[in-house]
């Protein structure tokens, strides 16, 4: 099917996973969510199992199926050859409960993990698969709410601090000195349940009480601990990854800040709002905190034992209304576009996702059409196009680096 233009209206896919809240992403987009469902993520890209539908105001076509269509007018030449799809997924994503302790392999690691379970014959959509692609997953978001989440390990200092001053883990000093940040982590990603039990229920209900007497704030891991139990679950069969809570960095961003994550890097997203944009990519090894399929040896053949010291961007001003941050991977880029009675210019170089999250504006390019709050729009290669807002807009920008 052909449509006309270059600059084509996109409805992108909401995701309705357990984490997600109930509000955010419904009055974002403009819709009742009267069955009261938990609207976790809104993806917009190709990816097959839920590509955005383009339409030129007649016609509408899945945008995965316009780019095998014509990938070179789609999504150009360069973009076709060197990946063979459109290689970002562009998501809004609303966080109410914590999400997994989690990792993402590399493009090598994920291709050599992809090939063994299509050999042992796994259904690509079975709950214990690993691999659901052959690519990497590297990701950065960006803050639209005050944004909590964990990043890597702490450093060496910080986690012996820790273990010092938690009673519970005084045990574990010895391991850590020993045998470092792997040492340390398989030993109590492996240890027996009824161990976790033992060592952690004392550091459970005490964290609890300190939270009933608003001893804690979100930077404190017993805060997040104690949310875990919070709705009257009784403190047994804890799950391990309260031990990642404790051992990573806890990360607050400020809305308009961005944290990008690599392949290695342990992390799980605590709460808030943010815009993601990731390599399209659905590899995910998770050690925790999830009733979804967990796969412990796998995580750590996968994680970076080391320390990571967060780095949360605050964004380059690159003039045109734009601020950019950086990220060093070829799949993607992404750009906040902040406009107030003025305009921002720009001429798309590989096929760019704009989605307002504030305000509206009027894009004016081959076909002129309005963008309003949640509305997104798909600009192919080679399209020159304004954005022009008569007042306060925000939009945030995917796009494939030159």
């Amino acid at each position: 099917m052909q449509l006309t233009g270059k600059t084509f209206q996109l409805t992108g896919k909401v995701q309705n996973y357990a984490w997600g809240g109930y509000t955010y992403i419904p009055q974002l987009l403009g819709f009742d969510n009267t069955v009261h469902k938990p609207c976790a993520e809104y993806w917009m890209g190709a990816h097959p199992s839920a590509a955005s539908i383009i339409s030129d105001g007649t016609s509408s076509i899945p945008l995965n199926e316009y780019i095998n269509s014509n990938p070179a007018g789609a999504i150009t030449e360069t973009v076709f050859k060197r990946f063979g799809e459109l290689p970002y997924l562009f998501k809004i994503l609303d966080v109410n409960d914590m999400l997994s302790i989690q990792v993402h392999p590399t493009k090598v690691e994920a291709e050599k993990g992809f090939a063994k379970e299509e050999l042992a014959g796994i259904p690509i959509n079975a709950a214990f698969r690993n691999y659901k692609d052959k690519n990497h997953k590297p990701e950065v978001m960006v803050a639209l709410s005050e944004f909590w989440l964990l990043h890597g390990f702490k450093t060496e200092d910080a986690l012996h601090k820790t273990l010092l001053e938690i009673q519970e883990f005084n045990v574990l000093v010895a391991l850590f000195r020993k045998e470092g940040y792997k040492g340390l982590y398989q030993f109590v990603m492996e240890m027996d349940q009824v161990d976790i039990d033992n060592l952690v229920t004392p550091l459970v209900k005490r964290e609890l009480r300190r939270k009933a007497n608003n001893e804690l704030t979100k930077a404190d891991a017993g805060w997040w601990v104690s949310k875990l139990f919070e709705n009257g679950s009784e403190v047994k069969n804890i799950d391990r990854g309260i031990f990642s809570i404790y051992f990573f960095n806890i990360v607050k961003a400020e809305p308009g800040e961005a944290v990008f994550q690599g392949a290695g890097i342990p992390h799980a997203y605590l709460e808030g709002q943010n815009v993601e944009l990731m390599a399209n990519s659905d590899n995910v090894l998770r050690g925790g905190l999830t009733p979804k399929h967990i796969d412990v040896p796998e995580l750590m053949k996968h994680t970076l034992f080391e320390p990571v010291t967060p780095n949360v961007m605050k964004g380059q001003d690159v003039g045109n209304n734009e601020v950019l941050y950086p990220c060093p991977v070829p799949d993607f880029g992404i750009k906040k576009i902040s406009l107030n009675n003025n305009s921002h210019s720009s001429t798309a170089t590989s096929l760019e996702i704009i989605i307002a999250i504030e305000g509206g504006a009027v894009i004016n390019s081959s076909k002129n059409m309005v963008i309003k709050q949640g509305g997104a729009v798909a600009i192919l290669p080679g399209e020159s196009y304004t954005i022009e807002s008569s007042g306060k807009c925000t939009l945030f920008k995917a796009f494939v680096p030159a």
